[in-house]
């Protein structure tokens, strides 16, 4: 357990300050390589030295091991075709399914270290082993979905055959080289388990590779992809299967075992703390760490538990005597997100101007209280938990998907029988103290935990077709949402039309989601609600019943292709066909002229407004009608992704000039006549606010001055060709009005400045090609200029026309 223990000595350290600091502040930890903790290059090289053959040693165990379980396989093989089986062919490939390939895998990796590590130098290279080792990750993703069937095939097998049971109770190990011990006897059962455990200590070994690897050596970058996949890969795959990791033995003598762990942040006295939180078979409990004197053994402090057969979910009824949660607003996350956005690409410019590591572990230091507060702050979900003995609690989590798991695991555990208990203080010390040995869940999931190196996620557009949907038993009210990782939390982007009374929706939606460093894509598929008396008052509640949920991970390398990629996502015995590609941000950045003259998408504003004799293209003035009239009270108007192909029908209708416009705008879903006007903007072939002005917006914004800021933006104004101001003036009224209906559709000024900036001042390609560095860069610094010019516009008193044109006389400075 050493290794572990070292590897998550920064997550110790962040929360032993978290609990200490004042309600709602963050903490400033320090960052995972603090420069207190370098180690001289000399001492690392050596401690490489000595992880490395830890783990060879480790390596060469778990050869043994594999062949010893592939030993039997052949003359079982064998068998199987003759008058006499011991077991069929298809039982055999069951249980030694992929055992074959992961030893050729791992022979193969340990024959390449071995001799690196037997003739060490300490530039020697062997990243690109560890590298190669975890993108043949796949082999183990099928052997941990094909395992619980596996030992269920082995135990039944030798329930019904003795032969086999002889063979499956003692396999014989070789002993390491240098042992003295020949072979040790293992059964069947264990070794099976075995390659479910190397990935975890894989994972560990690499934590320590990193810990003591310098940062400019060759193989630091090669780890760090390695230990990104590993840890993706360890998230990803069931925590159920593994038993014995997660066992921890009563003063009974039962074992009670570890099913699920991680970081919920609770409502507690009124301030938002952040706790790990553990699940066993027949208790929850409720931890933070301790603070401990130097060099001693970490410890968890219990701040309460509650034996599941006394833990009760509330109903509605009772929820809504819950204390009434604060709610950040939107704008105070975004600008959150925007500091972090901008701190991320300062540290990405010292780096590449090779700078003071002291002023990058600063930075580093400053994004991770910045991300901590908001891992503390955005969640709004409430997932409530009630002592049959009268005390509740309340956690606050980010993602219905999160609650759901939580909420699925508890409810299952209590279909056994359990029984009520108290834990005495020997008992719960016991408990407690287990709880650093088995937790799953390591790291905070902040950004800044991990280094910009590693996987900084996708930037960019992913479109979503949502497909159909089977395996319901009987009809119902269908439709799913979809939600993506950003900043270390999951948020809702996109949710299809409700299907009636079907057991196979047929949705065929196409949404196009932003993604902001994005990791992973869940689906959550829901039956809808209509009956009003099962509303809970709380409007964070939701009501509808989850039928199924699932996630997949964004590999870059799958999703970034023109063509589509199609899916399936199996949950309880549903599955969700769905389709995706992806457009990264700079690809989304480029405006295509358009070679037409005809149609109003991609034409000039000024052609479509002569042609058709009107100040605002009729688009605008007919969507923004439509909006006012039925869509200002739609929760995430202009943020909710409309259905693609509704608006790719609306879009035809428009470039066609059909008389049936007006007929079909009014038929069709708010969403994707919102999704229209934003398609229309971004297609114009410069942006509305003009190529020739935008380095003057993004200098005048950034003017400290009031009075110069004033002036400056509203001269720029006057600058713009009139049908561009005045359809300018005239979808910023219309963006004041959605923004005075908040509290209702959740869209404040500066959400609807976050959808519309980019939209509205994004370059055109050739403007815009000068600027390209990182996709997470141009997020921060263009994007966030971009949005805090509307939003300036925004937030002004009301702009007339007139008074402007009549104001020309007295600014005359040119641009």
């Amino acid at each position: 357990m050493e290794e572990e223990e070292e590897a998550i000595g920064y997550l110790d350290k962040v929360l032993e300050d978290e609990d200490d600091s004042e309600p709602g502040t963050p903490t400033s930890p320090g960052s995972p390589f603090s420069a207190s903790e370098k180690v001289d290059t000399g001492k690392g090289l050596e401690m490489r030295k000595l992880v490395l053959s830890g783990f060879l040693a480790s390596e060469e165990i778990y050869i043994n091991q594999l062949e010893a379980l592939l030993l039997p396989m052949k003359p079982l093989k064998a068998t199987a075709t003759t008058s006499q089986p011991v077991l069929t062919l298809q039982q055999i490939e069951t249980i030694f399914y992929k055992i074959q390939d992961i030893y050729e895998i791992h022979k193969e990796f340990y024959d390449s270290l071995c001799p690196k590590v037997q003739q060490w130098d300490s530039n020697i290279t062997m990243g690109h082993l560890f590298q190669k080792l975890a993108s043949q990750l796949g082999v183990y993703k099928a052997f941990v979905d094909n395992y619980k069937i596996a030992l269920e095939t082995a135990e039944k097998c030798s329930q019904s055959n003795y032969q086999f049971q002889k063979i499956s109770e003692e396999l014989k190990v070789k002993g390491p080289k240098d042992s003295k011990e020949s072979h040790t006897s293992v059964t069947m059962e264990a070794l099976l388990y075995k390659p479910i455990d190397r990935v975890t200590r894989s994972t560990l070994v690499l934590h320590d590779l990193l810990k003591h690897t310098p940062a400019d050596h060759p193989d630091y970058p090669l780890l760090q992809d390695a230990l990104r996949i590993s840890q993706n890969f360890l998230s990803s795959i069931n925590e159920d299967i593994d038993p014995r990791r997660t066992a921890v033995t009563t003063p009974k003598g039962e074992t009670r075992q570890l099913i699920k762990d991680g970081f919920l942040v609770e409502l507690s006295e009124g301030s938002r703390k952040l706790r790990h939180v553990f699940l066993f078979t027949d208790v929850l409990l409720c931890a933070k760490l301790k603070k401990t004197a130097v060099g001693k053994h970490q410890q968890y402090d219990c701040k309460w538990y509650v034996p599941l057969a006394d833990l009760v979910f509330p109903s509605p009824e009772e929820s809504e005597h819950c204390p009434q949660v604060h709610v950040i607003p939107d704008h105070e996350l975004e600008d959150m997100k925007m500091k972090i956005s901008a701190i991320k690409s300062e540290v990405q410019k010292e780096k590449a101007n090779k700078g003071q590591s002291r002023a990058i572990e600063r930075l580093k230091k400053k994004m991770f209280e910045n991300e901590f507060w908001l891992l503390l702050n955005s969640p709004a979900i409430p997932f409530r938990i009630h002592n049959r003995n009268g005390k509740s609690y309340l956690f606050l989590l980010s993602s219905d998907y999160e609650r759901s798991e939580w909420r699925e695991a508890i409810q299952k555990l209590q279909k056994k029988d359990l029984q009520a208990f108290v834990l005495s203080s020997v008992e719960l010390q016991v408990l407690t103290g287990s709880c650093f040995k088995l937790r799953t869940v390591h790291n905070i999931p902040v950004t800044s935990n991990k280094d910009d190196d590693e996987s900084p996620g996708l930037y960019g557009f992913l479109h979503v077709i949502v497909h159909s949907a089977k395996g319901f038993k009987q009809s119902a009210n269908l439709y799913c949402t979809l939600e993506v990782d950003s900043f270390g939390y999951f948020v809702s982007k996109a949710k299809t039309r409700v299907f009636r009374d079907t057991t196979e929706p047929q949705w065929n939606e196409e949404f196009e989601i932003e993604l902001e460093g994005s990791q992973s894509l869940r689906i959550l598929c829901y039956e809808k609600c209509y009956d009003k008396t099962k509303l809970n008052k709380d409007n964070n509640e939701i009501v509808d019943k989850i039928m199924g949920k699932g996630q997949i991970q964004l590999d870059p390398q799958a999703v970034q292709t023109k063509n589509w990629h199609m899916d399936v996502i199996e949950m309880n015995g549903i599955k969700v066909e769905f389709s995706m590609k992806f457009t990264s941000r700079d690809m989304s950045l480029k405006r295509t002229p358009s070679k037409k003259q005809t149609g109003v998408f991609g034409v000039k504003i000024s052609v479509v407004t002569k042609r058709e004799r009107s100040k605002v293209p009729y688009i605008v003035r007919q969507c923004i009608e439509e909006v006012e009239k039925r869509g200002i009270e739609e929760v995430g108007i202009y943020r909710i992704s409309g259905v693609a192909t509704d608006i790719q029908a609306l879009k035809a209708v428009f470039d066609a000039n059909n008389k049936d416009i007006l007929v079909m705008l009014s038929d069709m879903d708010i969403n994707a006549i919102a999704g229209t006007l934003k398609l229309y903007f971004r297609e114009l072939p410069e942006p509305l606010l003009t190529d020739r002005l935008y380095p003057a917006f993004m200098e005048g914004i950034a003017l400290s001055d009031p009075a110069a800021k004033e002036n400056c933006m509203m001269h720029l104004l006057r600058s713009l060709p009139d049908p561009n101001l005045i359809t300018f003036l005239f979808l910023l009224e219309h963006l004041k009005r959605v923004a005075e209906k908040e509290p209702i559709n959740k869209m404040s000024l500066h959400n609807l400045a976050t959808v519309f900036g980019p939209t509205l001042l994004r370059p055109s390609e050739g403007e815009s090609k000068g600027h390209l560095t990182l996709a997470s860069d141009i997020w921060s610094h263009d994007v966030m200029a971009q949005v805090q010019v509307l939003l300036y516009y925004l937030q002004h008193p009301p702009i007339s026309f007139t008074e402007l044109k009549r104001n020309t006389l007295y600014f005359s400075t040119d641009v």
